[in-house]
């Protein structure tokens, strides 16, 4: 397969797009590319002043382009619904809806506002309120997609419902992994109820391999360590721009649909060009989807409304 690049993203004039987490790293990355190609783009942030320093950025870039920014705390319900209310009820549709944002893995247990362990709490349960609180929006465009954006550490990752906030004992591993599973199945789930709703809504995951995202240095790892393990994703991996690639396919090429998983496709997804991804078999359990969808529902208070 021929290298897939941004360059290759088809116009994109007329489409609104959301990016949660635009301030850096593959987000801000995906910004610059849908903005290059003609979309209006939504930066949903949780530093406002970042956000607007990455849209000026992108219009040095890119005179002219459609660039906004909204604040967005995903580890506060709170703010997803007042982000929600604003946007919702004032944006024309959204086509583009990606659930870009994340925290590595967190070392030490920290919690939300809301009281949930904070990488399932934000990761997760955020992305899934401001998903649901969104689709009368998103139902508004012709085809709109919502694209979420797991991690190959889902393949390490369970959902243990008995749990589920990681309070016994804590493991940060077992938390990210967790998280990231939550993302992927979160995806896979939605999708499914808009397939049997009769939905245009197309809900698809995507990863971005091993990217230079400063995910490592947001562990609290040591310095030294920190300089050794960017040092071997610049080997290994490749740069936050490739990474944003799967997700960008999988947010405008023509032919994706939904319930795909996209990601790199070299040596155990690690970089490469965006292809088909690996999904883990605890990742395929329906069962499971079914049943954190339903906990996710009670735990935020967000029902989500008719997909069709």
């Amino acid at each position: 397969m021929t290298a897939w690049t941004s360059a290759d993203i088809p116009p994109l004039t007329g489409r609104i797009a959301i990016i949660t987490g635009a301030t850096s790293g593959i987000g801000a990355q995906a910004a610059l590319a849908l903005a290059a190609h003609g979309a209006e783009v939504l930066l949903a942030v949780r530093d406002t002043a970042r956000g607007e320093a990455q849209a000026a950025a992108i219009r040095a870039q890119h005179p002219g382009a459609r660039i906004s920014v909204g604040a967005l705390d995903l580890a506060s319900l709170a703010s997803v619904r007042d982000f929600a209310g604003r946007t919702g009820d004032t944006i024309p549709r959204i086509d583009i809806l990606l659930n870009n944002a994340g925290l590595g893995l967190q070392k030490t247990r920290h919690t939300t506002e809301d009281g949930f362990e904070q990488m399932f709490g934000t990761n997760h349960l955020g992305h899934f309120a401001l998903t649901g609180r969104l689709i009368p929006a998103l139902l508004r465009a012709p085809a709109p997609r919502v694209v979420t954006i797991a991690s190959i550490a889902h393949r390490r990752g369970s959902i243990d419902f008995d749990d589920l906030q990681t309070e016994r004992p804590y493991t940060g591993r077992k938390a990210y992994g967790q998280s990231k599973l939550a993302n992927l199945m979160f995806a896979l789930e939605l999708d499914r109820r808009a397939r049997a709703a009769g939905s245009r809504l197309a809900s698809i995951a995507a990863h971005p391999g091993v990217a230079t995202t400063g995910f490592v240095a947001a562990t609290g790892t040591p310095r030294i360590m920190v300089t050794l393990a960017n040092l071997a994703i610049s080997i290994f991996g490749h740069s936050s721009a490739k990474g944003a690639l799967p997700g960008l396919y999988a947010a405008t090429m023509p032919g994706v649909i939904g319930g795909q998983y996209w990601g790199p496709n070299g040596f155990l997804e690690v970089r490469g060009t965006p292809a088909p991804a690996r999904i883990a078999p605890q990742g395929q359990d329906h069962a499971v989807w079914a049943r954190l969808w339903t906990v996710s529902e009670e735990l935020t208070g967000v029902t989500y409304p008719a997909l069709a």
